[in-house]
């Protein structure tokens, strides 16, 4: 019969020994949770806006007309973000902007066709442009732009250039009035 390898007393001693390090690891834990709770209120994740589907701004709502044919609608809209295989007489436009700290907009338009021709549209109220970038004002303040000219005091600190003497400069060569030919005559 083969022998244990460790004695019951060195199992024990390891046991012991395990429970000791788990306990002194789930106190340090313990100990830490109010310094991550804080070290967390500091540092805030980048939150990226999300932009989904097709602007529509009430200009390009004006400017569609009944009996459009659907690549006319195209140009003005853009590509729908859904047509549906059951209604292929229709197509939505659905347009989704979620911002941190900021309430998620989202505006639907229907365009609906009879022949391949537009007969009507449906759907949210659109924005202008100016009051769709009007409205994507962000929260942080401006930046205040440096003055970029240097006051008399500051210049003062700088030593003065030599003014340059004419006569002393080296003549600049002229060019020459005719050049030699680019390739010599065969003849």
């Amino acid at each position: 019969m083969p022998k244990p390898m460790f004695a019951p007393a060195c199992w024990s001693a390891r046991r012991g020994a395990v429970v000791l390090l788990a306990t002194v690891l789930a106190a340090g834990l313990a100990g830490c949770a109010g310094t991550g709770e804080r070290l967390s209120s500091m540092v805030t994740p980048y939150k990226v806006d999300v932009v989904q589907g097709n602007f529509i701004s009430r200009e390009q709502v004006q400017a569609l007309q009944p009996g459009m044919g659907r690549q006319q609608v195209r140009e003005i809209l853009g590509t729908p973000l859904m047509v549906s295989l059951f209604h292929g007489d229709r197509w939505e436009y659905v347009f989704t902007l979620k911002r941190p700290d900021v309430q998620a907009q989202t505006r639907k338009l229907t365009v609906f066709f009879k022949d391949n021709v537009m007969e009507r549209v449906e759907g949210d109220e659109m924005p202008s442009e100016a009051e769709f970038v009007a409205s994507l004002s962000s929260k942080r303040t401006k930046a205040k732009v440096p003055q970029l000219e240097a006051t008399e005091a500051q210049l003062a600190r700088f030593p003065k250039a030599a003014p340059a003497n004419p006569a002393a400069a080296a003549p600049v060569p002229q060019p020459a009035s005719s050049y030699p030919p680019l390739e010599a005559s065969r003849r």
